[in-house]
C-alpha cells in the first residue's frame, strides 16, 4: 500500500516533485513550511508585510530551482537557506538607502502602530504581559548585528542543531557556536535593565 503524500517526509515529497512535477507535493511542503519560515524571517527582518514578501519569493525560487537541491541535504536546511539568504538581502538593501536603523526611534508608521496597539484592555493580563514581553525581545533582537542575529533565531527559537546552522549558513560548526555565544550575550546585555526589579 502506498503512503498518501501528506504521509511523506519532506525529502520524499520534494523527490515527488522533482521526478514527476507533482504540484500537490510542493503545495504540501509550502503549506508546512510557510509559518515557521515566516516566523523566522520575522524575527531577522522585524517587519510583516517584509516577512511575508521574502516568504514568497522563497517559495517561488523553491518551485523554479527545485532541481539544485540534493538528497543528501534535509529539505529544511535547503529552504531555511533560501529564506536567510533573501532576508540578508533585504537588510542590505534597506542599509543602502538608509531606511535600516538599529536605534530604537525608528519613526516609520509599522513601530508607531506596534507601540501605540494596546491589546491589554481585550486579552488577560497574563497575555498582555507575556505580549509587551515578546515585543521587547523582538526589539531587542533586531538591535543585535545580523551576523549573530541570525544563528540565535535559528538555535533558539526555531531550534535548529548546530549542524543543521552551519548547513543553512554555510559557516564552520566553531563559528556558529561562537557566532551563537556572542550573539545570545548582545541580547542579555539589551535586555538586563528590563528585567531588573
Amino acid at each position: 500500500m502506498t503512503k498518501k503524500l501528506t504521509e511523506l517526509t519532506d525529502e520524499e515529497l520534494i523527490k515527488e516533485f522533482q521526478d514527476n512535477e507533482t504540484l500537490e507535493a510542493y503545495e504540501i511542503l509550502v503549506k508546512r513550511f510557510k509559518d515557521p519560515l515566516t516566523n523566522f524571517v520575522f524575527r531577522f527582518v522585524g517587519d510583516r508585510d517584509s516577512s511575508t514578501d521574502i516568504v514568497q519569493d522563497t517559495m517561488i525560487k523553491f518551485y523554479l530551482n527545485k532541481d539544485s537541491y540534493k538528497s543528501f541535504a534535509k529539505f529544511s536546511t535547503w529552504i531555511y537557506t533560501i529564506a536567510g539568504n533573501l532576508a540578508k538581502n533585504e537588510l542590505k538593501r534597506r542599509k543602502r538607502r538608509k531606511i535600516f536603523s538599529l536605534d530604537n526611534n525608528i519613526d516609520d508608521d509599522e513601530s508607531k502602530k506596534i507601540q501605540i496597539e494596546d491589546k491589554s484592555f481585550f486579552e488577560p493580563d497574563r497575555l498582555a504581559d507575556s505580549n509587551i514581553k515578546s515585543h521587547i525581545i523582538q526589539n531587542a533582537l533586531l538591535r543585535v548585528k545580523p551576523v549573530y542575529r541570525e544563528v540565535v533565531i535559528l538555535r533558539d527559537i526555531e531550534e535548529f542543531t548546530y549542524e543543521e546552522i552551519a548547513d543553512i549558513t554555510g559557516l564552520s560548526i566553531g563559528t556558529v557556536k561562537s557566532r551563537i555565544n556572542r550573539g545570545r550575550t548582545q541580547l542579555q546585555k539589551l535586555l538586563k535593565n528590563i528585567y531588573k526589579e
